[in-house]
């Protein structure tokens, strides 16, 4: 039978099949293929106990994108929530959510959360980083404004939310789906960041025929393999002054006669935006140094 994994969850998956929802293992094959099937993914399944509703995984169909962090296969959209209000947005963390679906070859788009508690100077920050580069829309999970807006803006397509503990990611899929019961939880007083309630991944079907991904927030990230050179096409502002450097392996550092470095000296680029692809490259060749 096949069916597709909506849930993981302390080692077992929960397949669902029409409206029917089992709960199964995965056969040791995969293991032994490497493979770690992930929520997203399409599969076949063998019912090992109808009445329990209890099965086996036996194959995973080839995957359109998988992600490391959060364990998801499948995306269409990344959404990227962050927090107009507290947390405050932290943009080198946006930037590597952004080359993460530029990767994957996803749509992305940014969600700005707590509009109703929003600090002005951070909202019109986010506006003029992202607004040019990225869809963006602006919400309050807590007062459903801008619901219609992002539901909209999701359409029909399978979108993961992602984004720091803490930002309302739980309390977007419950505002787009009540009967979800998408764990949420408070901000620590201490801190003043996210307590990181979703502990599993987990998803959602709404009404209008879309999917989202319900993930936990994101404490790191991984760039196994990652060329430096692949970085700059990462950020759709550089695509289109790549090859117009003098030399062919410019890397837009300090090379004389680099397109990309002029454009931020003259506002083209914003410069947080490059500071962040700076800090990646940085990342990579360390990364491939060992």
């Amino acid at each position: 039978m096949k069916g597709r994994i909506v849930k993981a969850l302390s080692g077992f998956y929960y397949v669902k099949h029409g409206e029917a929802v089992y709960e199964s293992r995965a056969r040791g094959v995969f293991k032994k293929q490497g493979i770690t099937p992930l929520v997203g993914d399409e599969c076949e399944f063998e019912i090992t106990h109808e009445g329990d509703m209890e099965a086996f995984v036996t194959k995973i169909y080839p995957r359109k994108n998988s992600f490391i962090r959060p364990p998801i296969a499948n995306v269409d959209t990344l959404c990227i929530v962050v927090s107009a209000g507290k947390p405050a947005p932290a943009p080198g963390v946006i930037d590597r959510l952004l080359v993460m679906a530029e990767e994957a070859d996803t749509h992305a788009m940014l969600c700005v959360n707590k509009i109703d508690e929003a600090d002005e100077e951070t909202l019109a920050m986010l506006e003029d980083t992202y607004s040019d580069i990225y869809p963006l829309v602006r919400i309050s999970a807590r007062t459903g404004e801008g619901k219609e807006e992002l539901i909209a803006a999701l359409g029909s397509e399978r979108t993961a939310f992602a984004g720091a503990s803490g930002v309302g990611k739980s309390t977007i899929v419950n505002m787009l789906k009540p009967s979800g019961g998408a764990e949420t939880g408070e901000l620590s007083d201490k801190t003043g960041r996210g307590k990181n309630t979703t502990r599993h991944v987990e998803t959602f079907e709404l009404d209008g025929g879309g999917v989202v991904y319900d993930t936990p927030g994101f404490t790191s990230f991984e760039i196994p393999g990652k060329e430096e050179a692949d970085l700059q096409f990462m950020f759709p502002e550089m695509r289109p002054l790549i090859g117009q450097c003098r030399f062919d392996d410019c890397r837009h550092l300090k090379e004389p006669g680099c397109v990309v470095t002029e454009a931020v000296e003259n506002g083209q680029i914003k410069r947080s935006r490059y500071e962040s692809y700076v800090s990646q490259l940085e990342d990579i060749r360390k990364n491939n140094s060992y």
